[in-house]
This record gives structure tokens, C-alpha cells and sequence, in this order.
């Protein structure tokens, strides 16, 4: 936790420690970091991301918020949470800025870049086709890392935005999972967060956001789902989605086909929907094994869904 700030920015040290590795950063410091803010990264709802080379060497992702409307003492009390997240499978925040009008978070830089990149804009280049074990090995990691915030951090995150672009990979293709704490940063503390209104991505959003209802962590298992098809599949399964309040036609029958199939015994039936790029060279009772997790993530009936942790043992015992 952090007083309020009473003196002027001025008068700071250039930056002050939270923790060991968490730090406040001026406004001026990121700019000469980000060269003016010029080398874009990527953009989304919450902000834009900026590489950006910090005072020490260390290349950093760093991202300017957007409707950010707490004060300075709930920001910090904010970031004093994230700042203890460290897993392995958790984009590491490893910095803020809270100056004037300006909200900034700064991270580690992850090399690869995001999932969607890999998995569905190199289609066309068969030299870059993810293969099935880094397949298998970021479904797990990315199931690692959810659990990790809904069952053992001190307190209870949600992400309530998981989706291709919000998982980045290191040098080793391991997933690292980014803005995991945005949800909290941008939208708690008013009298009506709107949830379904402000966080959530078309195609990756369980059905309960449509219905107003509390979002609970089973609306991120519903999300990883979709993700753990797509690796799968080689392709946007959230596209079979339908426009806003519509129902999702396509992936509903998808998921009814599937359902009937594997709960018959047609195992053989997966290998239609993996990737074509892999030229069958993949593990079919693992396949099997992660189709019929993922469907089970995304049941309507949210109590029929299991944990993230359920989740990522269960994947863990296909290895």
C-alpha cells in the first residue's frame, strides 16, 4: 500500500521502489526509453504497447492505458497487488509510471511476439508451422498460469480477456500471458464496473456476459477453451461466432457435433479437425483428449465447466 503523494512530481527521485523489481518511472524517463513513444508494438481496448530499453539495458514492453479513472492512492494500492504475481506462464510487471493524466504499465519484453501472429498470420508459410508438442506445450502452460491467478495468488484475479493476442511467447515458445491485470487496474472501485460492456473480446466472451450475470473465474475457463480449439484447429474458431446477443451458430454446432462424436467413441473424427498443415504428425489420443477438455470448457452451463486448475492437471497427464 502507498500514501497519497503530496509532493510534486519534481521533487520525486526518478523512480522509487515497491518492490525489489517493481519500480515508478517518470513520464520523461519513458519517453526517452520509447524514443518519444515511437517503436509500436501492438494496440488493443486498453492501450497501446511500445518497445521502449529502460536505464539498465533491459528491453521492455510498455503500455499507455487507456480509461484509467482511479486516483493516484487506488492506482499504486492496485499495482501494489500485480507486482507480487510471479509465474512463469505471467507476463512479469516489472514497472509503473502515475503521472498528470498519463497511467503506464512497463513489462518484460517477450521475443516471439503474440500466439494469433504465429498461429494464424504465418499461415501461409508452411516453415513456421507451430508443431504439435509447442502446441501441447503452450495449451499447458497457458492452463498453468490461469490457475495460478484464480487459485493461488493471495487475492482472487480474473483476466476476463484471454484470447491468441494476449499470450506471448519467449525465445523457448513457452507462453507468458499478458494484461492479466487490467481488468482490476481499469475497472475496479466504481459503483458499476460494467464488466460485460468494457472487457471481453467477440468470439473468446462466455454466454453469461450477454445475460448481465456476475462474471465468476469460469468466464476465463470458457475463453481458454476456445484458445485450446484453436491450437488445435490451426484457425479462429471465435469467428464461428455471431454478432453481438446473436447465438453462436457455428461453434455451438461444433461443439454439439463434437460432444456426440467423442462421447460415442469416434476418436478417429479429431483428426479431421486438426490442423492440415501438421501432415498428421500429431498425437490423436492427446488431440482426442484436448478436444474433449476444451468442449467441456466451453459447456453453457457454467457449473458443468471444471476449474482452471482441473484444467491444467488434466493436461498435464497427457504429457
Amino acid at each position: 500500500m502507498f500514501r497519497k503523494q503530496v509532493e510534486p512530481i519534481e521533487a520525486l527521485d526518478t523512480y522509487k521502489a515497491i518492490t525489489n523489481h517493481f519500480r515508478r518511472y517518470t513520464y520523461k524517463e519513458l519517453m526517452k526509453a520509447t524514443k518519444n513513444f515511437n517503436d509500436e508494438l501492438g494496440r488493443g481496448g486498453s492501450g497501446v504497447v511500445y518497445k521502449g530499453i529502460v536505464d539498465d539495458e533491459r528491453l521492455v514492453a510498455v503500455k499507455k492505458l487507456n480509461d484509467v479513472t482511479q486516483g493516484e492512492e487506488e492506482f499504486q494500492a492496485e499495482l501494489s497487488v500485480i507486482s507480487r504475481i510471479n509465474h512463469m506462464n505471467l507476463v512479469r510487471v516489472c514497472g509503473f509510471c502515475s503521472e498528470g493524466p498519463h497511467r503506464i504499465l512497463i513489462s518484460e519484453y517477450v521475443k516471439n511476439g503474440s500466439l494469433d501472429k504465429i498461429l494464424f498470420e504465418e499461415r501461409q508459410n508452411s516453415n513456421n508451422v507451430l508443431g504439435w508438442y509447442e502446441r501441447y506445450k503452450i495449451a499447458a502452460g497457458i492452463a498453468k498460469g490461469l490457475a495460478y491467478l484464480h487459485h493461488e495468488c493471495l487475492e482472487w484475479v480474473l483476466h476476463c480477456d484471454v484470447k491468441p493476442e494476449n499470450i506471448l511467447l519467449d525465445a523457448d515458445l513457452e507462453p507468458k500471458i499478458a494484461d492479466f491485470g487490467l481488468a482490476k487496474l481499469l475497472h475496479r472501485g466504481g459503483p458499476d464496473p460494467q464488466m460485460s460492456r468494457i472487457r471481453g473480446t467477440r468470439g473468446y466472451i462466455a454466454p453469461e456476459w450477454a445475460f448481465n450475470l456476475p462474471i465468476t473465474a469460469k468466464a476465463d475457463v470458457y475463453s481458454y477453451g476456445v484458445v485450446l480449439l484453436e491450437l488445435v484447429m490451426g484457425m479462429r474458431v471465435s469467428d464461428m461466432a455471431t454478432e453481438e446477443n446473436e447465438k453462436d451458430a457455428g461453434l455451438r454446432t461444433l461443439i454439439e457435433t463434437a460432444k456426440r462424436r467423442l462421447n460415442g467413441g469416434e476418436l478417429h473424427w479429431v483428426s479431421g479437425l486438426v490442423d492440415v498443415r501438421l501432415e498428421g504428425h500429431f498425437d490423436s489420443p492427446q488431440a482426442a483428449a484436448m478436444v474433449k477438455l476444451a468442449i467441456s470448457c466451453l459447456e453453457e452451463d457454467r457449473s458443468k465447466r471444471p476449474t482452471m486448475s482441473e484444467t491444467a492437471q488434466m493436461l498435464l497427464s497427457l504429457n
